[in-house]
């Protein structure tokens, strides 16, 4: 993606560097694996070296990498171990890509392993899911919903780094959820040294269906800037105007709330703090107008509903960006964004207001590279192909995808292109993650692996013949377990 200048992307590095560091982290990722921990390596080397995308989980043990057979294979996926918080650490101790002269940025988002005929997998959701049956029509199907965070990099590309996965539950709560797992993102980053005291706070990018606000209030203790898309119907409220010392003013207790904005009726928007126009390559200039301190109101209900005391103001930027047009010449509507980040936090400097503003917008545009990389993972290295009854299965096998990616990017500076006839040829810098995969069989072969040859065993006596299997399976109703009260909506303004 070449919608924005590249700025402070990831660094030049040499073959020797590259080869070295993919080296340590097999092994790294090795030692993480405990049992079947054999199998599961090889089942990630399969998925690498495939041909095409992988269409079924069986269909790995016909690849030459894989040695063993389809037993191992299922036995590994449904009883094997990952050590998944070592496995977190060695994520975050990989160099992380940055943006903006050296600046963090991360990406949030969800996606669906779609479930719908699984009766007996337990912890299924209904998943909202779009683009599906006739006319694209939303549905919600029943699925495991997974929330990934990814480190974004500048520059025509779309690749990112993969830092952690996890499933949301019946029982979950999505923004606390959220929450921790920044917390804890945030917290390896900075006990691997990638952010310091100091530097600027790491930006994180959502997109709708995020609250946002709730975020902000929650990690206010961490060093982090939110930015998130809000819908265009919401009402935003400014600051309410100072009492006039020594004149007579108005009695009762002091205001809260200034003035409201609807962001659908541009008679109550106030005079932007800042407007720019920037020019962008694939969607023509850009218009970015942003409103300081602006909060919503926030009520005693939903996820406020438990908060003790008098409730928070959440002050943040405002940001209405539109462009002249998307790719392919279509209409492109308004794109209105909240930012955590106010006027204080740049010292009241106009200057500096209006940078970190286009810093907002272009982070936001680059949150589509985590797109691309969901699409890799379900389209190319066959995610939720599986047909897994247990939902730890698929934790497991989720994590395998994971290290899988993060080897394609290590390798991204060492694979050859083995392009199609039909395709153009690329630098090494803009390969793609599906073409570094063509070539990383050439590359499996000059790095040791730690997996010890298989033994020779025989199959077991499996169910007698004429015998059938008298253990009905369970069956899970689809859903949350925990309800909120009928009173509870959501809140607008």
């Amino acid at each position: 993606m070449d919608s924005v200048h590249p700025q402070g992307g990831v660094g030049e590095v040499s073959a020797a560097e590259a080869a070295d560091r993919l080296r340590e982290f097999r092994a790294g990722f090795y030692r993480c694996l405990g049992r079947r921990a054999d199998e599961l390596f090889e089942l990630t080397d399969a998925l690498l070296c495939a041909e095409g995308p992988v269409r079924s989980l069986v269909g790995l043990c016909l690849v030459p990498e894989h040695h063993r057979g389809h037993g191992a294979l299922y036995d590994a996926v449904n009883c094997g171990t990952v050590e998944v918080d070592r496995l977190r650490a060695r994520l975050a101790e990989l160099p992380v890509p940055r943006m903006f002269d050296g600046r963090l940025v991360l990406a949030v988002d969800a996606t669906p392993w779609l479930r719908p005929d699984g009766e007996t997998c337990p912890d299924r959701l209904f998943c909202h899911v779009s683009g599906r049956g006739r006319r694209g029509a939303k549905q919600r199907i029943p699925g495991w919903p997974y929330q990934l965070v990814v480190a974004l990099e500048s520059g025509p590309t779309s690749w990112t780094a993969a830092l952690d996965v996890v499933r949301l539950g019946p029982a979950d709560d999505a923004t606390a959820v959220t929450a921790a797992q920044l917390r804890a993102v945030v917290d390896r980053l900075t006990a691997a040294g990638h952010w310091r005291p100091g530097d600027p706070p790491i930006m994180v990018v959502l997109d709708a269906g995020y609250d946002v606000h709730r975020l902000a209030f929650v990690l206010a203790d961490l060093p982090v800037h939110l930015i998130g898309r809000i819908r265009a119907d919401r009402v935003l409220l400014g600051p309410a105007a100072p009492r006039p010392n020594g004149a007579a003013g108005p009695v009762g207790r002091p205001r809260r709330h200034g003035p409201a904005m609807a962001l659908a009726d541009p008679s109550t928007w106030p005079a932007p703090t800042t407007r720019t126009v920037t020019d962008t390559a694939r969607y023509g200039p850009a218009e970015a107008s942003g409103w300081a301190r602006m909060h919503p109101r926030l009520e005693h209900q939903g996820a406020w509903a438990d908060h003790p005391g008098q409730l928070p103001i959440v002050e943040g930027t405002v940001i209405r960006l539109t462009v002249a047009h998307l790719p392919g010449q279509r209409e492109a509507k308004p794109v209105w964004l909240w930012s955590s980040h106010t006027g204080a936090d740049t010292g009241d400097d106009p200057d500096a207001f209006t940078a970190e503003v286009i810093r907002c917008w272009q982070a936001y545009l680059r949150r589509f590279d985590l797109e691309h990389t969901i699409r890799l993972f379900k389209q190319t290295l066959g995610w939720t192909r599986p047909k897994l009854r247990a939902p730890e299965a698929a934790d497991r096998w989720t994590w395998l995808i994971v290290a899988a990616h993060t080897q394609l990017r290590l390798a991204r500076h060492l694979a050859a292109d083995l392009r199609r006839p039909w395709e153009r040829p690329l630098p090494t810098e803009r390969l793609t993650p599906a073409r570094v995969r063509r070539g990383f069989r050439q590359l499996r072969g000059k790095i040791p692996s730690p997996v010890s040859p298989p033994k020779p065993t025989r199959p077991g006596p499996g169910r007698p013949p004429g015998t059938k299997n008298r253990h009905r399976a369970t069956r899970h109703d689809v859903g949350k377990t925990t309800k909120r009260d009928a009173e509870d909506q959501p809140v607008r303004g």
